[in-house]
């Protein structure tokens, strides 16, 4: 292990169980199903009823089901804990984060955190309609001239990058084919054919300097976090993964067109922060799950937080510093790019599993502190996993 984990009291919430369904372009259930489903095999991977479950957290976009309707489908009574945050992929470590401090608090004993959508096959965020109500505030400004979607929002911060730095075309095909080479050796992913420097770069355009595969691949599915005590975890089947710290910035009003340098994002904030609260540095860290709804959010990310230097992501990628045998190892699984896009919740899967040493041929070896980041531009936060 490269660094030290601090003792910590038996009343700290813990990581307990984990469950997921399957990842797909048409899973032909609605998201309340896949939730109930996600949440039942996290509890039976933790060994723990359902009636012990008195809190429930979840994050979505209007595309999701309530916690309060979650519950009532795991056949749970009632609940003294519920937070449903209004928020996209940028709220996934809040909502891990919130859950933890209510059972850390007293305000619940066990607590489900959830995401579940139908992101390809249902609503989904890369798609618009110019007639909506969600048109509003500064959107109103690049609505009219088609400017509406994630996807050229940050293809604008994404070539502000390129030429800040002088950065090559094939700066951001690094992150793709590694994380699709790590994708291979999970069999959940979505996208496990292999992809080359060639075949990223023949690639069709979607927002310049975005291509196809520098876009996380929208997704089916529901992943599910049980959260309870230590000392409840002691009685347990998992071995409980604990938090270290977790930091959050929101900048900017919640504007992207209003950040004031667009080759950094909230991880320049938040990530001295995460540094200065848990005592720990980039090089103690084994595994990072890094937020990649797009190849440049994790790059800067991981320049943000100092795993590289500003400017040089894409040759930290592309010398396989972020790969098994390098510096660090960034989402072993394939991230939202490869092994598909829940909104960041996955990363959380990963990390557990990880720290857990039950990740199977992509097993980060002695694995013992993971990081995790959500977000995207001015908004987002991270936080710090250890095996206990």
């Amino acid at each position: 292990m490269k660094g030290s984990i601090p003792d910590t009291p038996a009343r700290q919430g813990a990581v307990v169980g984990i469950g997921r369904t399957a990842y797909s372009s048409n899973s032909g259930r609605t998201p309340l199903g896949m939730a109930v489903e996600a949440c039942r095999a996290a509890l039976s991977d933790a060994g723990m009823a359902a009636s012990e479950v008195d809190g429930l957290a979840t994050f979505s976009l209007g595309d999701s089901a309530r916690s309060e309707e979650v519950a009532y489908g795991l056949g749970i009574e009632g609940t003294s804990f519920n937070l449903d945050i209004n928020g996209g992929g940028n709220a996934a470590v809040q909502v891990v984060t919130q859950a933890i401090v209510a059972v850390e608090a007293g305000l619940c004993e066990a607590a489900l955190v959830y995401r579940s959508l139908n992101g390809r096959s249902g609503r989904r965020y890369g798609r618009f309609d110019e007639s909506s109500e969600e048109i509003s505030a500064n959107q109103q400004f690049g609505s009219p001239h088609g400017y509406m979607v994630p996807a050229q929002w940050f293809a604008m911060w994404a070539q502000r990058y390129l030429q800040t730095f002088n950065a090559p075309e094939e700066t951001f095909g690094h992150v793709a084919v590694t994380f699709r080479r790590h994708a291979q050796n999970n069999p959940h992913a979505v996208s496990r054919e292999p992809l080359t420097m060639e075949e990223y770069l023949r690639g069709r355009w979607i927002s310049k300097p975005f291509r196809v595969y520098d876009c996380a691949r929208e997704t089916d599915a529901a992943v599910a976090l049980l959260i309870t005590t230590r000392e409840r975890a002691r009685d347990l089947r998992q071995p409980p993964i604990i938090t270290l710290g977790s930091a959050e910035h929101a900048g900017s009003g919640g504007y992207f067109d209003t950040w004031p340098d667009m080759t950094h994002m909230y991880s320049h904030h938040a990530g001295p922060l995460l540094w200065k609260r848990t005592g720990l540095a980039p090089g103690d860290i084994d595994v990072a799950c890094l937020y990649d709804c797009f190849t440049y959010t994790a790059l800067v990310t991981a320049e943000d937080f100092g795993f590289c230097a500003k400017g040089e992501g894409g040759d930290f990628f592309a010398r396989g510093a972020a790969t098994y045998g390098g510096d660090v190892v960034i989402n072993p699984h394939g991230g939202l790019l490869s092994e598909g896009y829940a909104h960041g919740i996955n990363h959380h899967y990963e990390a557990i599993l990880q720290l857990r040493g039950q990740a199977g041929q992509r097993q980060v070896k002695d694995a013992k502190l993971g990081l995790v980041s959500a977000g995207v531009g001015n908004l987002g936060g991270a936080m710090i996993y250890a095996a206990d």
